[in-house]
């Protein structure tokens, strides 16, 4: 199989939500939950769901471009490296694989070295080293271009819910079920940081561009944990603030570019199928988008710097535009 631009928009419904607010619908990425999203390119972004397929969709045009299937249960991430042609996903059925824009359908690598579910999944800036998390305790830190796994160690009750590459740097933000975060040196894959341990589980992690902070996003239930945490990473660690306002478990959290505002941003998704636009510095709550029968919403990419790709159980991949004309509105123009 080539790869193959679409030549027209497979639009199949537009709503209108309020009078001038209408929603395109575009044919579905996948066919039930989509568990994970990531942004490869100006155009593309690149999912995976509970369906086992791998996604390569123009966010822009509103057409799927590459359809990959290779895994064998669930896609439990996506990650790749930004403009490149790369890109990787993790599954239940304990494997990593590589896939890239101009091979055929099949994999071009398979990472396999765990024993359960692999729920961690992160690729150096360079694209030459992948980095895999699991939940039988262990990382393994994979030569992407042949395959060999260079290192692996384990760490007991360390089941992995997230892993981030801190940009220009050798290290590797680990979040846990344990409720701790660890931050790995990709060298030896030892822990070189283990931050204050947080009440609830950490469910993902990301960094800022300049890799002076971190991001954490909390599990719970009623508002009980549900945060996210900033971290300064110049300082060992040292928390900063906490973003509270979600009502169930805050599945993703990360920056955002910071074109719309003199102060930086960061976003958020949860299982109360709200979105949450934050002021970084102050944890106050600029923007809350509801996304009323979306379910969980499992994960959140920046498709550009007013763009937003939200990932949810039950209504697919969903576009959102983030202005900031008479303050800062967060509203969906379309979904697929």
């Amino acid at each position: 199989m080539s790869f193959k631009l679409c030549s027209s928009r497979a639009v199949s419904v537009v709503e209108e939500r309020a009078p001038g607010q209408k929603v395109v619908r575009y044919s579905s990425a996948h066919s039930d939950a989509v568990t994970s999203v990531a942004t490869l390119n100006s155009d593309l972004c690149v999912s995976g769901g509970l369906d086992k397929t791998v996604v390569v969709y123009n966010w822009k045009s509103g057409c799927m471009q590459r359809t990959f299937q290779g895994h064998t249960r669930d896609v439990t991430k996506v990650a790749c490296s930004y403009n490149s042609r790369a890109l990787f996903s993790a599954s239940r059925d304990k494997t990593a694989l590589m896939w890239t824009l101009d091979s055929d359908a099949t994999p071009v690598q398979q990472f396999s070295g765990h024993d359960l579910v692999v729920n961690g999944l992160a690729v150096s800036q360079d694209g030459s080293l992948l980095c895999t998390g699991s939940r039988d305790n262990s990382l393994c830190l994979w030569d992407v271009e042949t395959g060999e796994c260079l290192r692996k160690t384990s760490i007991s009750r360390n089941l992995v819910t997230h892993l981030c590459w801190i940009p220009e740097d050798r290290c590797i933000i680990q979040t846990s079920e344990d409720k701790m975060i660890r931050i790995w040196d990709s060298r030896e894959l030892q822990v070189a940081h283990i931050f204050p341990p947080k009440n609830y589980i950490q469910m993902h992690c990301d960094v800022s561009q300049d890799g002076h902070y971190c991001l954490t996003s909390s599990n719970g239930f009623g508002g009980q944990g549900c945060e996210a945490t900033l971290w300064d990473l110049r300082q060992t660690g040292r928390m900063v603030c906490e973003y509270r306002g979600h009502q169930q478990s805050t599945a993703c959290c990360l920056f955002l570019p910071s074109t719309l505002t003199a102060s930086p941003l960061i976003g958020t998704s949860s299982h109360d199928c709200c979105v949450k636009i934050w002021n970084r510095d102050t944890a106050a709550c600029l923007a809350t988008l509801s996304l009323d029968g979306s379910g969980p919403l499992s994960s959140l990419a920046a498709g550009d710097a007013s763009s937003l790709l939200c990932a949810s159980f039950n209504t697919g991949i969903h576009l959102l535009r983030v202005t900031s004309s008479g303050g800062l509105q967060l509203r969906e123009v379309a979904g697929f």
